[in-house]
């Protein structure tokens, strides 16, 4: 490719390079030959591409204390590189490279939720899925009309001027949307499978639903807002999510009877690693062309892959697709925070706002104050309401797990940013002034939050805790692991004490009837779990058989 075209194909997508960073670059690298214009790209990718290898280093390095992750390395990362840039260019900019919004929501979101759908322990997702959409759902709608309000009571204070009702709609949208990742990286599944799928899925749900909130609150006309309009409003709202998921849902299926009926891994694997994400990339398409919500339909489309699609295809397949949409997802979340974190020192931004430094901290400490009123609003009481709706084994949800459920969702990430970028682009000194503000917020709850997260969990489940969670997690009888996944499984040669365990999770549970319906239905259509093919795959006639996995992807 040569350089022009390069040049016009990173123009279509929003990114652009910095020119005094790339003269600035050449020149102490000596590659006094590529100061031209044409060269400034490549220069400006070279160096983004570069941090993104040394967070990976940093936070490989860090793993094992487990109390700095990524997001927070690139955070830091970007304001040092930023303050680098913004000195070498003696003041005019501090990134390396500029972009449009469009390009969170076009190319870096939808890896990142798909990922997130695909990934999902899907068991534990729909066993406490109650509870997960109440968090996920109702809790974000609490935390939306406290944000809202609290933020259009308190900043007319500060006697700022530009701001309207819709404006402190977006600010409710904005800081509803949660980023879980600090606490999902200290959490450990198999030891707290509760807590972790409760974290992990309000996190996920709470994204798609803010995004489709998004879509509502920018389609509201406030000039005939009355009884009848908050009724449509509230319709639009469950149209956008129902018909947004049902997206989501056709295209996996018909991903995985394309994939099922073909078996293209008899020919070439990488066909069908290429359905399997064109597929995938094609929903989030399909869902912005209908105006629906992307993320939601991109999440669902996940989960209907991981649970039918990613069986069909060959072992080789099973272990690229997993990684490979596990590190698309990494390399951009790390990009978006490594970017905020250069953006933080933005100078054009920061003097257009016209704000003193006491009212920009006041303004960031009533969204913070917010926040953590709007979360602890709603964890509380809609944790009581799914204790009284649950009635299986170590479903309910102790006091010290919804503090830990409170303090995951306190930290803002990807999702804020890109709602942010998107509402308030900065053409005025208030929208700037919001972007700024989001920032601020967005690096104080991730660094700091996030640095707490590790001692608050150590002294909330400390280790005689976290024994009597797993008791009270274990099945009835002391039944071993084995058996207790029978009870999900539906293994018809059990023996008689898991048959009664098992009847007393079928009273309570409607995973019953949903796998007779998955057996009998389903799986015969679109393959999945117990899908052995038999397909050629060399030229001397031998045949082999695709082995079903059984490995812990499954038992998401």
């Amino acid at each position: 490719m040569g350089m022009q075209s390069m040049k016009r194909l990173f123009a279509r997508l929003g990114v652009h390079s910095n020119p005094s960073v790339a003269e600035t670059a050449a020149s102490v690298l000596g590659f006094s030959q590529l100061r031209d214009e044409d060269s400034s790209l490549v220069i400006s990718i070279t160096l983004m591409v570069t941090l993104l290898c040394v967070c990976m280093v940093i936070g490989h390095l860090l793993e094992e204390y487990r109390w700095v992750n990524e997001s927070i390395t690139s955070l830091i990362l970007g304001l040092c590189v930023g303050f680098i840039v913004l000195v070498s260019t003696k003041g005019t900019n501090s990134h390396i490279l500029e972009f449009d919004e469009q390009l969170f929501f076009i190319y870096l979101l939808p890896p990142i939720i798909f990922n997130a759908g695909f990934q999902v322990k899907k068991k534990q997702f729909f066993r406490n899925f109650v509870a997960i959409v109440l968090f996920g759902v109702i809790g974000v709608f609490i935390s939306f009309g406290i944000i809202s309000a609290g933020t259009g009571l308190i900043f007319p204070l500060f006697n700022l001027q530009g701001l309207g009702f819709r404006d402190y709609m977006t600010l409710g949208v904005i800081f509803s949307a949660t980023d879980s990742v600090c606490t999902l990286q200290v959490l450990h599944q198999d030891e707290t499978p509760l807590l972790y799928s409760l974290v992990f899925g309000e996190g996920v749900m709470n994204d798609a639903t803010s995004v489709v909130l998004d879509r509502v609150v920018e389609n509201l006309d406030f000039s005939e807002l009355d009884g009848l309009a908050i009724l449509q409003t509230l319709g639009q709202f469950i149209y956008l999510f129902l018909s947004s998921t049902l997206l989501g849902v056709v295209v996996g299926l018909l991903s995985a009877f394309v994939i099922k009926k073909l078996y293209f891994g008899r020919h070439s694997t990488d066909r069908e690693i290429a359905v399997m994400i064109l597929m995938a990339y094609l929903s989030y398409i399909l869902a912005e062309l209908l105006y629906l919500s992307g993320i939601l339909t991109v999440f669902f489309c996940g989960i209907v892959m991981s649970h039918y699609t990613w069986h069909n295809v060959t072992e080789s397949s099973k272990v690229t697709t997993r990684h490979t949409f596990a590190t698309l997802s990494f390399i951009a979340e790390t990009f978006i925070f490594l970017y905020v974190g250069m953006d933080a020192l933005d100078k054009d931004k920061w003097n257009m706002t016209n704000v003193s430094v006491s009212t920009s901290l006041g303004l960031c400490a009533t969204l913070l104050a917010v926040v953590l009123l709007g979360r602890a609003a709603f964890i509380i009481p809609l944790s009581a309401i799914s204790n009284l709706a649950s009635r299986g084994v170590g479903t309910k949800i102790s006091f010290r797990q919804q503090i830990i459920i409170w303090w995951a969702g306190l930290m803002r990430g990807a999702v804020s940013i890109a709602l942010a970028y998107k509402r308030f682009t900065a053409n005025s000194a208030i929208n700037a002034t919001m972007i700024t503000t989001t920032i601020i917020v967005v690096l104080f709850s991730t660094v700091v939050f996030g640095l707490l997260t590790k001692p608050l969990l150590m002294w909330l489940l400390p280790p005689h805790v976290m024994d009597v969670l797993e008791a009270e997690t274990a099945t009835p009888r002391g039944l071993s692991e084995d058996l207790s996944l029978c009870l999900l499984e539906e293994n018809d040669s059990a023996h008689q004490p898991v048959a009664a365990a098992k009847s007393l999770q079928r009273s309570a549970s409607v995973h019953h009837v949903w796998r007779r319906f998955d057996n009998s239905f389903m799986r015969p259509v679109f393959g999945g779990r117990g899908f052995v093919p038999s397909v050629p795959l060399s030229h001397n006639g031998q045949i082999r058989e695709y082995m079903s996995s059984n490995d812990i992807h499954d038992q998401r």
